[in-house]
């Protein structure tokens, strides 16, 4: 189990008390859409939690990051409402690429595109996933469409992008993109670019099932891009590398985050089982019921025990691409468990927007499947096993 700090634990309590109290009613607020929250909305939560000292609370004052499991904490206790990680601007993709570009940005980059992000003045997308009906790079990288080309001293981007969340009113954007570059330039490079930008088209923002994201999720279409060449984050060619650098963590934020909603839910179902009565006695008496609370109880304590453990793999400073495979896998099939259950337990009330628990099994769902599909982290370690196994004979 995660030993915590005792600064962690503070800034924790004081997170879920201002998610709890002062973010949770705006759940019901009408600027929530399908869509996700507007940007309005969003710049209004963030004003609060700015103004109590909660904005990026996992990030101290002088720009350090608190440790992974530290971050496990903080982070979960945001996640207590869906609006809770808008409103400390930790939501993905914006947790995600601030945390890549202090890691990987040059000083100009950081100070040009992560000095607003990390304020709360500006959102972003992360440009990698391609439509699948141009065979693009999906859960398979390598299958990357979109295409950079050298030009003097800028590069030429042209592609299409799919999923793309919060590119719909994002400011900054990270783009992948495939160099055809014959020398040390060729392979996979990211640039940073300011959004909007005429190059770049919305061609449509997807109807999802899940609604918890800014700008919801885009397919764009990107037409001679300009990027100068001091905007490429890294270096060429190296671009797949830095894409791990960012997935391996921000799949585990997407845990902590998840696992702080599915506390919630279990309070209310907790609740409604208690207070509900049928057939003379309360609903959680009733075996069949008490017993899907106690299954969740269960679940939700191997969901933070597995969220620690691969947050103290990456504190080690390894990039953990096998550990997070794992926790993203274990931890979302098992919230989505119990997300059904809580559901379950409610009964009519479990599937009308009356409370979180409806939301958060439309969310957890789509889990299942943004960050990688439960099925290719399970293919990606079947071929670790298999690679172990044959360094293991004699």
């Amino acid at each position: 189990m995660a030993h915590y700090t005792s600064e962690a634990e503070q800034i924790a309590a004081r997170v879920e008390e201002f998610v709890r109290t002062v973010v949770a009613p705006y759940e019901a607020d009408p600027r929530c859409g399908s869509h996700g929250p507007s940007d309005e909305l969003g710049a209004e939560l963030r004003g609060k939690a700015k103004a109590v000292g909660l904005l990026v609370p996992h990030i101290r004052k002088d720009g350090s990051h608190f440790s992974h499991a530290d971050t496990a904490l903080i982070l979960r206790k945001s996640g207590i409402s869906p609006l809770g990680p808008i409103a400390c601007h930790v939501m993905a993709p914006d947790e995600g690429n601030m945390y890549l570009l202090r890691k990987v940005g040059s000083d100009e980059i950081k100070q040009r595109f992560l000095a607003p992000l990390a304020s709360g003045d500006a959102r972003s997308a992360f440009f990698m996933t391609e439509p699948a009906e141009d065979n693009g790079a999906g859960s398979d990288p390598s299958l990357m469409q979109t295409t950079c080309q050298r030009d003097g001293n800028h590069w030429v981007i042209n592609g299409r992008k799919a999923f793309i969340t919060g590119a719909d009113g994002a400011k900054v954007g990270i783009i992948m993109a495939k160099s055809v570059e014959a020398d040390s330039e060729g392979g996979a490079c990211m640039f940073l670019v300011d959004l909007p930008d005429p190059s770049i088209q919305i061609e449509r923002v997807l109807e999802t099932i899940d609604s918890s994201m800014p700008g919801g999720h885009a397919v764009i279409t990107i037409n001679d891009l300009r990027v100068p060449a001091n905007q490429m984050l890294g270096e060429a060619g190296e671009g797949f590398k830095y894409a791990q650098v960012r997935l391996a963590p921000a799949r585990l934020t997407h845990c902590m985050r998840w696992l702080g909603v599915a506390d919630r839910a279990q309070e209310i179902a907790t609740d409604y089982a208690c207070k509900r009565t049928a057939f003379g006695k309360p609903l959680v008496d009733h075996e069949g019921v008490g017993f899907m609370l106690a299954q969740n109880k269960i679940d939700l304590k191997a969901c933070e025990l597995m969220i620690d453990w691969c947050a103290s793999v990456l504190d080690t400073g390894e990039i953990g691409t096998t550990e997070s495979s794992m926790a993203k896998t274990f931890v979302a099939e098992t919230l989505f468990q119990i997300a059904d259950r809580c559901v379950q337990v409610m009964g009519g009330t479990g599937v009308t927007g009356d409370t979180i628990v409806e939301q958060f099994f439309r969310e957890i769902r789509a889990f299942r499947i943004y960050d990688g599909p439960t099925e290719v982290h399970k293919w990606s370690l079947a071929k670790k096993i298999k690679r172990d196994w044959r360094k293991a004979q004699p």
